[in-house]
């Protein structure tokens, strides 16, 4: 990089359903930041970190960082809990979630045995279309852009699937927050994909991938799952909560460890620095515990509550830039 060119930045959104609209607050706050300093080349997202990935790119590809965040904005407003029905629907939603960790002896019913599920897929993707033009997608990637990437899991082939730039379609995004015990698997190109929860995420691998004069020099995750817990889970509720975060964990501490050791080959001089470029990792934690059955509660004032928490967070992550 020139002195003067801006810092080449990708940014990972980790997945976690209805927590990711912290993502949104801490994305809302740093495109209201962004200048010329930073260069956007790559977002990723699984899960609900698709949503605020695939909203703030396509808001940038079609506009700009105004147009970005009034689509999170729409995007989380359309699917938040609306109405009397709705309300008292994600009112029974949660608190099912939360007995069922607890190892309260409920049935279990597959989203193949009830309609509900099939209703609320079709919901998701109303609000998605509705915000984003699936059809232009490919036409927009015909220019430099960012790179968009988002997770799934291809269950007939048993391997962890992303979708890059043009192949990103409603499906596509579908799948990726397609929860097995949620919502029914979706189907691309013949294949069954679910949530991308079971392996990477966030992606990196795609983002780390990009040609040397676009590969990241700034890598930041926007992390849901807290990374650390003092003393030992011992109630089922708990016991659950820290399984759902060290799921979401692990596979991405791997591929952020890969990057690292990479930079220490290359600052060991076991890499040649002029064609291979060292990455710093970044990371904007959410800070705060949520219990794991919160993840599906869709009520507004919940929602509001965890932008807040992320403006916040953006806000401290911007002032201890370097320099500040």
């Amino acid at each position: 990089m020139s002195e003067g060119d801006p810092t080449r930045v990708a940014i990972a959104c980790q997945g976690g359903g209805s927590h990711t609209a912290f993502t949104a607050g801490i994305l809302r706050t740093l495109l209201a930041e962004w200048d010329d300093a930073y260069e956007l080349v790559g977002i990723s997202g699984t899960s609900g970190g698709a949503f605020n990935a695939l909203g703030t790119w396509y808001g940038l590809v079609t506009g700009d960082t105004q147009r970005a965040r009034t689509i999170l904005d729409g995007l989380w407003t359309d699917l938040a809990a609306d109405g009397g029905q709705d309300r008292r629907l994600n009112s029974l939603v949660t608190t099912i979630s939360r007995l069922e960790s607890a190892g309260f002896p409920l049935p279990s019913i597959s989203p193949y045995q009830v309609l509900g599920p099939e209703v609320g897929k079709q919901r998701i993707k109303t609000v998605l279309e509705r915000h984003i033009d699936f059809d232009a997608i490919p036409d927009l990637c015909q220019k430099q852009v960012p790179e968009l990437v988002i997770g799934t899991v291809d269950i007939n082939a048993g391997v962890f699937e992303t979708f890059v730039n043009e192949a990103v379609t409603v499906d596509a995004v579908l799948a990726s927050a397609a929860v097995p015990n949620l919502f029914e698997a979706v189907e691309i190109h013949g294949h069954l994909h679910w949530d991308g929860l079971f392996s990477q995420n966030p992606p990196v691998n795609d983002l780390m991938g990009l040609p040397p004069e676009r590969k990241p020099e700034e890598l930041w995750i926007i992390q849901i799952n807290p990374q650390e817990f003092e003393g030992e889970p011992g109630t089922l509720d708990v016991i659950a909560d820290r399984r759902n975060e060290l799921s979401g964990n692990i596979s991405l501490n791997q591929e952020l460890g890969f990057i690292e050791r990479v930079n220490e080959w290359i600052a060991d001089g076991k890499l040649p620095a002029d064609e291979f470029q060292q990455t710093t990792i970044r990371r904007i934690h959410m800070g705060t515990r949520f219990h794991c059955s919160t993840k599906v509660d869709r009520d507004p004032a919940f929602l509001n509550e965890l932008r807040s928490l992320g403006n916040q967070r953006a806000r401290e992550f911007l002032d201890s830039r370097p320099g500040s």
